[in-house]
């Protein structure tokens, strides 16, 4: 692989691995490393060109990153992980476990999206603007090119069809908040697709996690100690 993770680690016992949101990092999960490596070995993960984890060379793609997370995996010796993916995150949690479905314990998915239809247009309209500009200079900066990629995956990625959701394996939640940018009829389209899945809203935006830590944490944790 051509790039070195940058990673949280801390607790014991089953692994489980925290995938940010896009333009994120690691930190987001501050409300809930603590809380969940009481229970698990856990694992927060800057993704390819996010936080301290260099781009490289390889495509700036979720499905690369889906790759990434199975080397990162390879290299710490993790057969299998549960997954909590948020927002980007979902999304790169989503098509590694249908791509690696042996490699995955439990999956959570929160605030993830199959392409870009599924966002409200109140927020997609100015990332496809946002999009579009950044495209126009990315040849002449680097700051240009940099926010074209990260637009580029809420723009282009990750073209799931639902039918696709049908190949997780993972006993699964989808989560997300009730006011949500995803629509709230996608984020039950996803679960619907996925085999057995479990759907649960908590009161609040897109950010749950970080804004409602509480009781985000104890959805999540009753849901993998269920």
């Amino acid at each position: 692989m051509d790039i070195k993770h940058f990673f949280i680690e801390k607790g014991h016992g089953e692994s489980m691995i925290l995938l940010h949101g896009n333009g994120e990092n690691s930190s987001y999960f501050q409300g809930q490393i603590d809380v969940f490596s009481k229970f698990y070995h856990v694992y927060a993960i800057d993704t390819r060109g996010h936080g301290k984890t260099p781009r490289g060379t390889m495509p700036f793609t979720i499905r690369q990153f889906a790759d990434d997370l199975l080397g990162f995996m390879d290299e710490h010796k993790i057969a299998k992980a549960h997954l909590l993916g948020f927002s980007d995150g979902g999304n790169i949690a989503m098509v590694f476990a249908m791509q690696y479905p042996d490699r995955v314990s439990r999956l959570i998915l929160n605030g993830a999206n199959l392409s870009a239809d599924g966002v409200k247009r109140t927020t997609q309209i100015p990332i496809e603007i946002g999009y579009k500009i950044a495209r126009k200079f990315s040849d002449k900066s680097d700051s240009a090119r940099k926010k074209s990629e990260l637009l580029g995956l809420m723009v282009n990625e990750p073209n799931v069809t639902p039918e696709k959701l049908t190949e997780i394996k993972a006993k699964t939640m989808v989560i997300a908040g009730t006011r949500d940018m995803i629509r709230e009829d996608h984020t039950r389209l996803i679960a619907e697709h996925i085999p057995g899945a479990e759907l649960k809203f908590i009161k609040g935006n897109h950010f749950i996690a970080s804004k409602r830590p509480k009781e985000f944490n104890r959805a999540v944790l009753e849901f993998l100690r269920s």
